[in-house]
Order: structure tokens, then sequence, then C-alpha cells
């Protein structure tokens, strides 16, 4: 691709999967391609509308279950297989890392199928995982800054098959339920983290874009973001932090009597050090 051609970017059914914010992700992208004097060029499907072909990036959010069957059946028959069989970047997030897997199955014991593009199955847990999540991306990933949050809220196990990789190792949360996070295959990249993942882990996004350009993108001094998403992270490593103080505020005891002492919260299970980014980019 030249350095002149608009990078063309496809949000997928952000009318179905689009619970959860993560049509965020096509907008950090256009921006973080923009701020280094780059065209972008984002194009959001709704259903009904037709899958447009040869495109660089496809972007799949979350979505509850009747909405993940009927984004799977659209894109069966339209010309998203394709696309990725031809070598495009996917970033699937929840719902949509479901979707591009083998089959579905949801609370009610039904087996969804899935696209088939990824050798994965994902079954209903005991329990829904809820909450802030920390992991660390494997080495081959290649991100510059390895440390990847975001808010995690599925019931969904997911297995992977013969030759798939996780994205990430969990650190702190649940994640696909094996202690790894997400999938990386070719040029796919699946995960369990909300957010937008990518406004909090601009890392991933910069990588995508790589990926989608093969260009070797210049860095970018956002003093924010970077302060933001460090305060995050140190969030994350104190046991007060985000997952103690949301269950707090949501314990029915609280919201009943007011002035009474926090009631007790279960600690999270212990994890590995989480390293702070360094300041700056």
């Amino acid at each position: 691709m030249g350095t002149e051609s608009a990078v063309r970017i496809v949000l997928l059914f952000p009318d179905l999967l689009g619970t959860y914010g993560d049509r965020g992700n096509a907008t950090v992208l256009v921006e973080r391609l923009r701020a280094r004097g780059h065209r972008a060029e984002l194009t959001e499907v709704v259903a009904g509308m037709k899958v447009p072909a040869g495109c660089d990036i496809y972007l799949l959010g979350g979505g509850e279950d009747i909405a993940q069957a009927e984004a799977s059946r659209l894109l069966a028959g339209s010309a998203f297989p394709a696309a990725v069989d031809g070598g495009a970047v996917v970033l699937a997030v929840c719902a949509g890392l479901q979707i591009l897997g083998t089959a579905a199955v949801d609370e009610e014991g039904r087996a969804v199928s899935g696209l088939g593009v990824l050798d994965l199955t994902t079954t209903p847990a005991p329990r829904r995982a809820i909450g802030e999540i920390v992991t660390q991306a494997l080495p081959e990933v290649g991100l510059a800054d390895p440390v990847l949050t975001g808010f995690e809220n599925h019931q969904g196990r997911t297995r992977l098959g013969t030759g798939i990789s996780p994205l990430a190792r969990v650190k702190r949360g649940t994640g696909n339920g094996d202690g790894g996070e997400g999938v990386v295959h070719g040029n796919i990249v699946g995960t369990y983290l909300h957010g937008p993942v990518l406004a909090r882990n601009p890392a991933l996004a910069d990588r995508l874009l790589t990926m989608a350009t093969g260009w070797n993108l210049s860095p970018l001094s956002l003093p924010d973001v970077a302060e933001l998403r460090r305060g995050t992270i140190a969030a994350a490593r104190n046991r007060s932090g985000f997952r103690r103080r949301v269950a707090s505020a949501l314990t029915p005891r609280r919201w009943l009597s007011p002035g009474m002492d926090r009631p007790d919260v279960a600690p999270d299970d212990d994890h590995d050090v989480i390293s702070l980014p360094p300041r700056g980019r």
C-alpha cells in the first residue's frame, strides 16, 4: 500500500455489536492515522447493508446472544470471510471473537454456529466475568507496551484449537478462562477487553495499523493518554482499586443503608507483578 492511499476501515454492525462502546476502536484508529498525516476512510455497516470487500481493517464489537447470532448469520453470506482469507486485518471483541470461531453455546444451551474462521469454541461458565482485567501480551505479538488492560463482561469460556495462540496471559481477571486472553492468528486479533480496548492500549492500535499498512509509524506524544493509562494500570495493581470500589458501590446493602461501613469484598487473586509503562509515549 502506498502512503497516499487512504486506510480503509470497516466497522461491522455497530447496531448489533455495539453494546459496550466498541465502536470507539474505529475512532482511535482513524485519529491515530490522521495525527501522523495519513488518510483514513471509515465505513460503518449496519444490518441490511452490504459489507464492502477488499478493505484493510474490519472491526467487530460485543453484543448480546441474539444480536451475536444475527451478526454471524449476516456475515456468513457477506464479503467478510473472503476479505479475511485475503489477508485483511481483523479486530474482534467479545461476541465478535466468538463469531469467528466454529460455535458458541449460549446460557440456554443452544449452539450458535460461527464463521469457522478460527478453530475455537465458546461455552458458558458457571459465573459471569465482570470487572477490570490486566494482561501481558505474548512477546511474539510485538507490542511496544505489552501490558493490556480493559473491562470484561462475559460468561463465555473460550477454548483455542491447535495452532491458535492467545493474545496475552492474564495477570488479573478471567479472559478465556484458562489463563490466556483473546487470540492472535495471522492478521486476526481477538479479545474480551472492552474500554474500548484500543483507547486504553494505544500500542495495540498501532500494531493493527502496522499489520494493515506495513508502515513504520512514528511515535505520538499524547501525555494525557499516557497518564490516564498509567493511572489505570496502577489502580489495577491496588487491591483497593477498581474491582473493590465497583463491587462495593454495587452492593444493595450499601444502597439501602447509607452510612454503613463498606461491606466486605473478597480480594482479587494474587497474580504476577504488573509493570508500569514509562512516562511519555
